[in-house]
C-alpha cells in the first residue's frame, strides 16, 4: 500500500494534542466554534488558507510544518526554503558570520535544525579535539561531536549531567517541533555509552543551580562554560527560521583568563 500524507485534520489534530490542548482550548484561542474545530479535525469541514494560519499560529507551528500545512489543506506553501549559499541569504550570513567573530575570544557556532555546523569561529577549535577525526567530516553534528565516546565526550568532566542535560534540551526540541530527523538523533545519542569518569572535578563547577556548566579538559587546562541559544527573531524564510548560534561564556576567571591569551581579539571586519 501507498503511504499517504495525513489529511489536513489529522495534522491539526496532532498539533493541538502535541500542545496539549482540547478542542474548546484551541477553539477559543482561535475564536472558532467547537463544532467547527471538529468537523475540521474530522474532515466533514476543510480549512480555509487563513483558517490554516490562524490555527497554525494558535498552536506555534514551526515555520516548515506550517508549510507542511498548507500543502495538507490544498494550498501552496508560503514560506521559502532557501540553501544558505543561495545570494538572497548572503546578508543573513553575513550577520551569522560578525556574532561569531563578535563572540571572540570565546567559543560559538551556528548550527542548522539537526545540530549540523554552519560555522563557527577560531575559538572553537579548543573544544574540538577528537580521536576520531571522521567525526570532523562535514556535516559536522555538534550534539553527536560532544557526545560520541571517540569525540569530546572523554574530555568533558560532568560528562553525565552535560549528557543529561543535552538530552533534555533535545527531547524538548522534539516536543515542540514533532521533526522526526530530532527524533531519530536522540535515539543515536541515548544509545551512546558513557566514557570513564574523569579524574578532575575543580571545585569552580558548582554554578548555584542556576546553569548546567560544560567543564573540559584541554590542551590548554580545564575550561568551564555556560552557552546561550540565539535565533532569528523576523524570519520568512524556513531555513533562517531553523538556524541557532550557541555561545559559549566563560564560567571562571581563569577560563575567560586562559581564552583571551590563547584568542586575541582582533576589530570586527567591514561586512
Amino acid at each position: 500500500m501507498n503511504q499517504t500524507q495525513p489529511s489536513i485534520g489529522d495534522q491539526i489534530r496532532t498539533w493541538r494534542q502535541r500542545r496539549r490542548l482540547s478542542q474548546l482550548d484551541l477553539a477559543l484561542e482561535a475564536e472558532i466554534s467547537t463544532r467547527h474545530l471538529s468537523f475540521m479535525e474530522t474532515g466533514r469541514s476543510l480549512p480555509s488558507r487563513d483558517m490554516v494560519l490562524r490555527l497554525a499560529g494558535c498552536l506555534e507551528v514551526p515555520m516548515r510544518e506550517r508549510n507542511a500545512l498548507l500543502v495538507g489543506a490544498g494550498f501552496a506553501p508560503m514560506f521559502s526554503e532557501r540553501s544558505l549559499d543561495d545570494p538572497a541569504m548572503a546578508s543573513a550570513r553575513r550577520a551569522v558570520d560578525r556574532i561569531l567573530e563578535g563572540h571572540a575570544p570565546y567559543p560559538a557556532v551556528a548550527v542548522d535544525r539537526a545540530w549540523n555546523l554552519v560555522s563557527a569561529n577560531a575559538a572553537v577549535a579548543l573544544l574540538m579535539q577528537v580521536d576520531d577525526p571522521g567525526l570532523l567530516t562535514p556535516p559536522v553534528n555538534v550534539l553527536r561531536l560532544s557526545l560520541h565516546p571517540r569525540g569530546v565526550a572523554p574530555r568533558i568532566i560532568n560528562y553525565g549531567e552535560w549528557r543529561a542535560h543535552v538530552q533534555e534540551r533535545l527531547k524538548q526540541q522534539i516536543e515542540v517541533s514533532g521533526d522526526q530527523i530530532l527524533a531519530e538523533l536522540y535515539d543515536e545519542l541515548a544509545a551512546y555509552p558513557a566514557p570513564a569518569p574523569s579524574i578532575h572535578r575543580p571545585p569552580h563547577s558548582d554554578l548555584g543551580g542556576v546553569a548546567v556548566p560544560l567543564l573540559i579538559e584541554t590542551e590548554a587546562g580545564v575550561l568551564s562554560f555556560i552557552s546561550t541559544i540565539t535565533v532569528f527573531g523576523t524570519p520568512v524564510d524556513v531555513t533562517l527560521s531553523e538556524l541557532a548560534i550557541e555561545s559559549f561564556f566563560p564560567a571562571d576567571a581563569q577560563t575567560a583568563e586562559t581564552l583571551r591569551r590563547l584568542n586575541p581579539v582582533t576589530p570586527l571586519r567591514d561586512a
